[in-house]
């Protein structure tokens, strides 16, 4: 594996994390609701998820669902599903009378976890994307636990920057309720507006 090819995957990481997602949302929408605290919680599920799918891809696990488009399919929906519904509870939580709880960090790093493993975008990387960069005369594994180490140092870093950008704008323009309802409600449509696009994306495809 050659430096170019390491800085070519480097270069292709980046626009990938960089680029809006639903692990994009899910940090950036904790870090408005709860803070930086929360912000790093939901951070380190999303890469603890890619970490998971990094272990897939080195063990052949990656491979072996690249050859399946039923199973693909499932995850695609599973996210999609999982994303609506994440919509629909934080939209309920600001439709509700009652001021809603914080989320515990232990439940928000959970969610950013299994945001990430049914993640659509972050499946095709490591399933479709990344086998490119290798090289078959040598040790797969070593490889893609070279190049993993490579996305979760670019991915932590971008998503810190997302996590302390966003939290610098809960404190100064959050503390009014109308502005916590909006922003709820913004992230709320974009997760169920996320999910339906994956459905759609699929059927397009078929």
């Amino acid at each position: 594996m050659t430096t170019a090819t390491v800085l070519l995957f480097a270069l292709a990481t980046f626009l990938l994390t960089v680029s809006p997602g639903p692990g994009v949302l899910y940090v950036t929408a904790r870090s408005l609701a709860q803070g930086r605290r929360a912000g790093f919680a939901s951070m380190f599920g999303i890469e603890f998820g890619e970490v998971v799918w990094i272990a897939a891809a080195a063990t052949g696990v990656a491979a072996l669902l690249s050859t399946s488009v039923a199973a693909l399919d499932a995850l695609r929906l599973a996210g999609a599903a999982y994303l609506v519904y994440l919509g629909i509870q934080r939209w309920r939580q600001v439709g509700s009378t009652l001021a809603p709880q914080p989320a515990p960090i232990g439940r928000i790093f959970v969610q950013g976890f299994v945001t990430q493993i049914l993640n659509p975008k972050v499946a095709v990387f490591f399933v479709a994307f990344l086998p490119q960069f290798l090289n078959p005369a040598q040790p797969i594994a070593a490889q893609v636990i070279a190049l993993g180490a490579v996305y979760i140092a670019i991915a932590i870093a971008v998503d810190a920057t997302y996590v302390l950008a966003a939290s610098a704008v809960s404190r100064r323009f959050m503390r009014s309720s109308v502005a916590q309802k909006r922003t709820n409600r913004v992230a709320a449509a974009t997760y169920v507006a996320l999910g339906l696009a994956a459905v759609a994306t699929g059927f397009r495809k078929t």
